[in-house]
């Protein structure tokens, strides 16, 4: 399926089982025009959006600066929805995983990373992936549908609901940082994707800025440029191999938009500037791509764009065809790309014994059987079909 017909494709429903519309991931447009269709006044919508995206509310009945009148005709039309948590896993290292049902039964996963400085909440587009990235273990799985913009926006909410963090807290966020590196292919469902983060980038809301927020692509080269002109948010790209014929293997989506056109793409990727650099991600998988002579050439193709280079340490799953590089190897190879100019920082691997690092969302800690083994092989051959055609 191609990038301009994904956003529109696997469409919920506009409502609940009662009729009643979810107000959350509406614009600010939208907001007022829904007000106006139930006999409201136009500025209830910025009511609504102060509680709901700075105060966090989900009651309407909260609602205190609404008339009591205006509070039950909203309950009668209105829903203000979140995920279900279906588990909330945390790691040794604090890291902390929640698998979510969505409205139609549909599960997907976040991960809060805490960090002295920081906290990240690394957030999914899509219920399963289009891809077949072979280093992911959600490449393996089909694609069920996008997520919208509600979807999107509600993972936020609800792991500020989990950290206590309504209305921000005054010492610093738990939750300060987002990148768009979940389950799924951003520019893949990107109009729904761009209408969450202009959501929590309001500063009446939620108030993240675009600075903190990082949208990571495997390279779909021809939604790269409208990202950067519409949300200009800072951008990181999957890359994990130097040459066509390795990122073909590894990264099927080269086929169709193969090194040259990606590396164009990031070129000129908006706003592009020493202090404003691509985040370039390269997981280090052992005899494939972390040779020295990688490390070189990986230079030489970043040349002219100003990066940054993460080297990601594989994180194993259940019939992974591939192993973590060595340490040494890593390190070498970090001293070539750091040595030529690039900032190359190894990824700590964060939430591992609860499945929650990179590659590894919504994955089976359990050894797969043979029936499992072909049945990833035949939904992998038929996402490689479908992204040929």
């Amino acid at each position: 399926m191609s990038a301009s017909n994904h956003a529109s494709a696997f469409v919920l429903p506009a409502t609940d089982a009662d009729g009643r519309k979810n107000l959350v991931g509406l614009s600010r447009e939208e907001l007022e025009a829904e007000m106006l269709s139930i006999g409201l006044e136009k500025f209830r919508a910025r009511q609504l959006w102060h509680w709901l995206y700075h105060r966090g509310s989900t009651d309407f009945a909260e609602m205190t600066t609404l008339a009591k009148p205006v509070r039950e005709k909203l309950a009668d039309a209105y829903i203000v929805a979140r995920p279900t948590v279906v588990k909330d896993l945390k790691s040794a290292d604090g890291t902390r995983k929640w698998l979510l049902r969505m409205p139609d039964g549909q599960e997907v996963e976040s991960v809060h990373i805490p960090e002295e400085d920081r906290g990240t909440l690394c957030v999914s587009s899509q219920v399963g992936c289009t891809l077949t990235c072979r280093f992911c273990h959600t490449g393996t799985q089909r694609l069920v549908r996008n997520l919208d913009s509600a979807e999107i926006v509600a993972q936020v909410m609800l792991a500020r609901d989990m950290l206590g963090e309504w209305p921000a807290p005054p010492d610093g966020r738990m939750l300060s940082n987002i990148v768009m590196m979940g389950m799924g292919e951003p520019l893949f469902n990107y109009d729904n994707v761009a209408k969450a983060l202009k959501i929590v980038m309001d500063g009446d809301g939620i108030s993240i800025s675009k600075r903190r927020i990082t949208l990571s692509t495997s390279g779909v080269v021809p939604m790269m440029e409208r990202c950067g002109q519409e949300l200009n948010v800072n951008l990181a790209v999957s890359l994990h191999a130097v040459t066509d014929e390795l990122r073909d293997i590894i990264m099927p989506i080269n086929r169709k938009y193969p090194l040259r056109e990606l590396m164009e793409a990031c070129r000129n990727y908006p706003g592009l500037s020493n202090a404003r650099r691509i985040t370039f991600e390269y997981v280090m998988l052992k005899g494939i791509n972390d040779t020295p002579a990688d490390a070189r050439a990986l230079v030489k193709l970043l040349e002219g764009v100003p990066a940054k280079i993460n080297l990601i340490p594989f994180n194993e799953w259940p019939g992974a065809p591939y192993e973590r590089s060595t340490a040494k190897a890593i390190q070498v190879f970090g001293d070539i790309v750091n040595n030529a100019g690039y900032a190359s920082p190894v990824r700590t691997p964060r939430g591992e014994d609860i499945m929650a690092a990179c590659g590894q969302l919504k994955s089976a800690s359990l050894r797969l059987t043979a029936a499992e083994r072909a049945a990833i092989a035949n939904v992998i051959a038929e996402k490689d079909a479908a992204l040929a055609s």
